[in-house]
């Protein structure tokens, strides 16, 4: 009887460790796409930041040479 037991529990078993796999195959491509989607915003704000760095000295370069007196001409 146990032999028989053992037949009948080999199908579930199998289904249990397919369905395991499954979801352990599942729980790590979610976790390489999050991964992959903090690095990605990561990189996104840190060009924001050198863009905006980069914009605002610019802007007082342009103000400072607004600032400037004009030079006279020579006449």
């Amino acid at each position: 009887m146990t032999a028989h037991s053992k037949t009948a529990a080999d199908p579930a078993v199998s289904l249990f460790s397919k369905t395991q796999t499954q979801s352990m195959s599942l729980n790590r491509i979610l976790s390489e796409r999050d991964a992959v989607s903090e690095a990605r915003e990561a990189k996104t704000a840190r060009l924001r930041e050198l863009r905006l760095e980069k914009e605002a000295e610019e802007m007082a370069a342009a103000a400072a040479l607004a600032a400037q007196p004009k030079r006279a001409g020579k006449r």
